[in-house]
């Protein structure tokens, strides 16, 4: 069958996709020319906001748009992905991201994926968590916490900052990799957890390494390890659990920008070039550095592989623990 003057309808259904195709990319150009036209939006789930708003002062400095950071906790942050899935797609509503959100999409919690419903807008920095115990408990290493735990099993308690959230993997990963027995208590936030082992109610907890320096220099807890797969630039006198003898035992924290999913890819590279440019300036770059980031510059496709890394680590060690530990019911 052919159409008007010969052509084939085929023919005609492609030249117009082609059409169609060249025109959203003009649209996206064009929009990305005019981007920020109004405020940015940071949402901010269950974590802390002081990246993001060092990273949000140097984007208003530099695009002369008011920058409003939102907290949008609780739900272990799915009122703050909704928030973000459920947003216009032009870049001027952001998640401020963290691994809660690959590990929510590992353990199947949560009502979004991380991949499907988001666009990587830019990594701001990469880091880890560090294990903590209470001064009363001897171990001075992770070696020597595991052997006193082996000899009292059922006697120490592992606090999380709830059900699902990243303490708590590593609470059910030490009874699982190194065989010991300890009891995990979830409390509703971090600030209560870290509250609950400088009061002895706990005496583990994985706490983010910011965090955990700041309580460590006022000696209410005593760090023996740190999660990353190099030593912590924020605390380089402590091994990671790797150097302590248990490759499998790697929990690593980033924090970033995502944006919704659709967000036009012009929108996305010029929200990631501005962190870049972030990151690699000197008086945000020491900013930083002091909350204890450390920097992976990668462009918008290098970030979305990192995502995909992150979701199927944590997947990888969900699996090992297994599943009914971390999800009751399930």
């Amino acid at each position: 069958m052919t159409g008007i003057r010969g052509y084939s309808l085929s023919r005609s259904t492609t030249l117009l996709a082609l059409c169609s195709g060249a025109l959203l990319l003009l649209v996206a150009g064009a929009m990305a020319q005019t981007f920020p036209s109004k405020p940015i939006r940071i949402i901010v789930g269950p974590s802390p906001d002081a990246v993001a708003r060092v990273m949000g002062q140097h984007l208003q400095e530099t695009w002369g748009q008011p920058v409003v950071i939102e907290a949008r906790t609780g739900a272990g942050g799915q009122i703050a992905a909704t928030t973000i899935a459920g947003a216009e797609p032009d870049g001027h509503t952001l998640l401020f991201a963290t691994p809660s959100y690959t590990l929510n999409t590992a353990l199947k919690t949560a009502s979004y994926d991380v991949l499907r419903d988001f666009a990587p807008a830019g990594l701001i920095g990469t880091g880890s968590y560090t294990l903590v115990v209470h001064p009363s408990v001897p171990a001075k290493s992770f070696g020597e916490l595991v052997a006193l735990a082996r000899s009292q099993p059922g006697k120490l308690n592992c606090a999380s900052a709830g059900i699902g959230t990243a303490p708590h993997i590593a609470c059910e990963a030490f009874n699982r990799i190194p065989g010991v027995n300890v009891i995990h208590v979830p409390y509703r936030n971090v600030n209560e957890a870290m509250s609950g082992i400088v009061g002895n109610h706990v005496q583990i907890f994985v706490a983010v390494s910011l965090v955990a320096r700041q309580q460590m220099d006022s000696g209410s807890v005593r760090a023996l390890a740190t999660t990353g797969t190099k030593r912590s630039m924020l605390l380089p006198e402590l091994p990671t659990l790797v150097e302590s003898g248990y490759p499998d035992l790697v929990l690593g924290s980033w924090n970033g920008f995502l944006a919704p999913a659709r967000t036009p890819m012009p929108i996305l590279e010029k929200l990631n070039g501005e962190v870049l440019r972030g990151i690699a300036d000197p008086q945000v770059k020491e900013r930083l550095l002091t909350l204890g980031q450390e920097f992976l510059p990668l462009d918008v496709a290098g970030f979305r592989a990192f995502i995909e890394a992150d979701l199927k680590r944590w997947t990888v060690l969900i699996e090992a623990i297994g599943r009914d530990r971390l999800v009751p019911g399930q």
